[in-house]
């Protein structure tokens, strides 16, 4: 693999002569990805870090750009992610000097890949937002959610948009509303420490895999390359193996699932299945867990079925059936199906049988168990 280091100097030798002003840029450049590289070879040395070895042409986003390869990898699990055991943070490995700092008004949105958590930032941005913009006059009715709450690793740091971008972080209302797939252990300190929020949304592991097979197949068909996409079987063994974007799963789950039982004020930990099965009691959990519960007027008017009809599926695929996010991904494949158990039409007996006993063995004394079916 290509280091930080050797990019970086590179960078300085082919681009030949500079000011005095750009020399002290880029040495100052190179110490800082000495740095990094000093890092990350002692979290490797510790057994903390799991870091792909992708191809020397696309080792790192802040150098490759926001490119069809970064995004393939990044789908494909071969992306060099950096997951460390409460070490190399959002903060450290991708604002470097210009560290964002969140506060206790932030709310985020966590989750696994394809999980809910596109329907779950709807949700959220219709209740923060409901005095500000009347149903009929949403927001939702002419963007996608992923334009308003913003992931922090894909979107804002990868640049997926001209505004709003990492500088630009300070200028956004409070509550800001934000959304990340990385583990709990990799979040910047000043997520963790601070007094912010996380609304975790969880998803039984079979119907979680089949979202993630076609969300990644639609996108093979955009680049046309079909060939980065396995068999659902290996992509099932490659999930039960924890070689996947966001990290192994369980250990994702159960990390966000731990800090909601220690620290309930913090983290709010709903699963998609309890949505799907009676979605009005959920809202107004999450509501009360923001700090901006619904009235008693409110709820006479029925405002909380409202914002249920503004998000549910059949309206996000009108509002969303054309269009890109982060410029590779089709709008309409954030939306197919939305059911629980869809994973019976895909998975043999055996493939069953092997999931059911990896989540015995992973979730054995949590507490914790999925719904399989409706």
């Amino acid at each position: 693999m290509l280091s930080r280091k050797k990019l970086f100097v590179l960078k300085v030798d082919e681009e030949g002569e500079k000011s005095d002003e750009d020399r002290e840029v880029g040495v100052r450049e190179l110490k800082e990805a000495t740095i990094i590289e000093k890092e990350e070879e002692e979290l490797r040395g510790e057994g903390f870090l799991q870091l792909a070895e992708a191809s020397n042409t696309a080792t790192l986003g802040a150098e490759v750009g926001n490119s069809a390869s970064v995004q393939q990898q990044y789908l494909t699990g071969s992306f060099p992610i950096v997951f460390a055991a409460g070490k190399g943070n959002l903060d450290e490995k991708e604002v470097g000097k210009k560290r964002s700092i969140y506060t206790e008004s932030d709310l985020f949105i966590a989750g696994f890949p394809k999980t809910g958590t596109t329907w779950l930032k709807s949700l959220l941005f219709g209740i923060v937002k409901r005095a500000n913009h009347p149903i009929d006059h949403s927001p939702l009715l002419t963007h996608h959610p992923q334009e308003l709450v913003y992931n922090l690793e894909n979107d804002w740091y990868n640049q997926a948009f001209a505004y709003p971008q990492p500088h630009h972080l300070n200028e956004l209302k409070s509550p800001r509303l934000l959304s990340t797939h990385v583990p709990y252990t990799s979040l910047p300190e000043s997520i963790k420490t601070s007094g912010c929020r996380i609304l975790y949304i969880s998803r039984n592991p079979l119907d979680t895999l089949v979202s993630f097979y076609y969300f990644v197949l639609e996108y093979a068909k955009k680049i046309e390359n079909e060939d980065i996409v396995k068999s659902l079987e290996n992509f099932f063994e490659d999930f039960c193996e924890g070689k996947f974007t966001g990290g192994p799963y369980f250990e994702h789950v159960l990390e966000f699932w731990n800090m909601s039982l220690e620290r309930p004020d913090k983290v709010l930990f709903l699963k998609y299945e309890d949505l799907k099965d009676d979605l009005k009691p959920h809202l107004k959990r999450v509501a009360e867990f923001i700090g901006m519960p619904f009235s008693p007027q409110e709820e006479s008017e029925d405002v909380i079925t409202q914002i249920i009809e503004l998000c549910n599926i059949k309206n996000m695929k009108e509002v969303n059936k054309s269009g890109v996010i982060n410029k590779f991904f089709e709008k309409k494949s954030y939306f197919r199906k939305g059911e629980v158990g869809d994973w019976t039409n895909h998975f043999s007996p055996a493939l069953v049988e092997k999931m059911n006993k990896l989540m015995k063995e992973k979730l054995d004394g949590s507490g914790l168990s999925f719904k399989l079916l409706p």
